[in-house]
């Protein structure tokens, strides 16, 4: 095997990322690609010549496993020669699998990751992928991340792992127990977010309401949720907070009050439902019924009128019947929430509902999904024209959009106007105008 000489030349060498899935995986990327800034590597785009291509995997859905060879074929046809190395929670459930892919290296699992720099000092491909993964039980201990780049917004990771046991989930498998970060690394990791020039901060996480959970290594809560955000918002400095996926059960009527009085945190939740059914939501071991996640919105609403309310949902579980579906889209319908993130059920490997013999037929759950698509298209029209006439402040982004500025308003309107750079990364107050043929805001003139 040759050895690269791209430490030998004076140029940089050069690494490439690409991020499936979540959020939080984002703010990883984010931190592990710092790692090599420190290493002296200059990092260019996932479609140019890189020395070395890192790909950070997802195993929520099935497509995601798939997308993984793909983008191994499309670092290969960079550079025949680059290292590819795999990373993320499919690494972690599946490194035979991943190794087992023509042109990858190297496969590291959750405990592994953020030491990637340490097993690639020579940039040598392997003619066997090597494996570095310890079980995940074994994994205990917690990395802080956050993204920060040239966008408006940066993700802030303040918890990782989960304690659930949804019947269709591998992120426990994935990501280990639940455990975050310690409060004040989260408040200086803030303020670097602030100093960089970036507006507005995305607190994510596997299970961000079980925040205070393992902070100190234990199982027991050193600080909540609320403590959380009460720490967050009366720092100096930072623009807009908003809050990623929460689950209904942690979202509690005093955090939702601090929200709605809060000068900081933006009127936006995305609270996963996954089924309209409680039979279902039962089989899938959710930790709440519906008429819980109902008290949720409406509690939402009733401070916040103009609260932006999102919702993930599964469909084709096993077992669903049509009965139980339309439960869900009754459910959904019914409910004043602004649109759906919808997923349709794959069977995950070493889960409890893969076992199961109550299998949906694909082309249903396709339908199905289809209908929920078609639904939440009609509910974010709804939302955006309950909000025409109203001022609000926009976060512009930094991207020329063929001749167009987007941003969103605190309550996730998405908002376009021809382009302008001296908006760009500016909180804009603005009126709502009208909706544009392709779903966009335009502001009153």
């Amino acid at each position: 095997m040759e050895l690269m000489t791209a430490r030998e030349e004076k140029q940089k060498p050069k690494v490439a990322f690409h991020t499936l899935g979540c959020k939080l995986n984002f703010s990883e990327t984010a931190t592990i690609a710092r790692s090599f800034e420190q290493q002296a590597f200059e990092q260019v785009a996932f479609e140019a010549s890189a020395d070395v291509y890192v790909i950070n995997t997802c195993s929520v859905t099935e497509n995601a496993d798939k997308k993984f060879k793909t983008l191994v074929r499309k670092a290969l046809e960079q550079n025949p020669k680059a290292f590819v190395a795999a990373i993320g929670c499919y690494a972690q459930l599946q490194p035979q699998e991943l190794a087992a892919v023509d042109g990858v290296d190297l496969v590291l699992g959750a405990n592994e990751k953020f030491n990637l720099t340490s097993y690639i000092d020579e940039l040598t491909k392997n003619d066997v992928a090597e494996i570095h993964s310890c079980e995940i039980e074994d994994v205990h201990t917690y990395e802080s991340s956050y993204s920060l780049s040239d966008r408006t917004r940066a993700f802030l990771k303040v918890q990782d792992g989960c304690d659930y046991k949804c019947t269709y989930c591998t992120i426990p498998q994935a990501r280990g127990v639940s455990r975050s970060d310690r409060l004040e690394n989260v408040l200086v990791n803030a303020q670097k977010i602030a100093a960089s020039g970036i507006r507005e901060i995305v607190l994510t996480g596997v299970n961000i309401g079980d925040y205070g959970k393992g902070e100190l290594g234990n199982k027991k809560h050193e600080h909540t949720f609320l403590e959380l955000i009460q720490a967050l918002d009366k720092q100096q400095g930072i623009d807009r907070l908003r809050i990623s996926s929460i689950e209904p059960n942690l979202l509690n009527d005093d955090a939702i009050a601090f929200v709605a009085q809060s000068t900081s945190f933006v009127p936006h939740f995305h609270i996963p439902l996954q089924s309209g059914s409680d039979e279902i939501l039962k089989k899938m071991r959710r930790r709440y019924l519906s008429p819980l996640y109902r008290n949720r919105v409406s509690q939402i609403l009733e401070l916040m009128p103009d609260a932006c309310i999102g919702v993930d949902v599964i469909v084709g579980f096993p077992g669903e019947t049509e009965e139980h579906f339309l439960e869900t889209y009754n459910f959904l319908n019914e409910l004043p929430i602004a649109y759906l993130h919808v997923f349709t059920y794959s069977e995950r490997p070493n889960t409890v509902a893969a076992a199961s013999t109550e299998v949906v037929p694909k082309g249903i759950r396709h339908k199905r999904s289809k209908m929920l698509r078609g639904l939440s298209v009609k509910k974010r029209r709804a939302f955006y024209e309950s909000q025409l006439g109203k001022t609000k402040t926009v976060l512009f982004e930094k991207e020329n959009k063929e001749g167009y500025i987007e941003g969103f308003s605190e309550n996730y309107v998405r908002v376009r106007q021809p382009w302008d750079p001296d908006l760009a990364n500016q909180l804009v107050e603005l009126t709502l105008g009208e909706i544009d043929t392709e779903g966009f805001v335009r502001p009153t003139t």
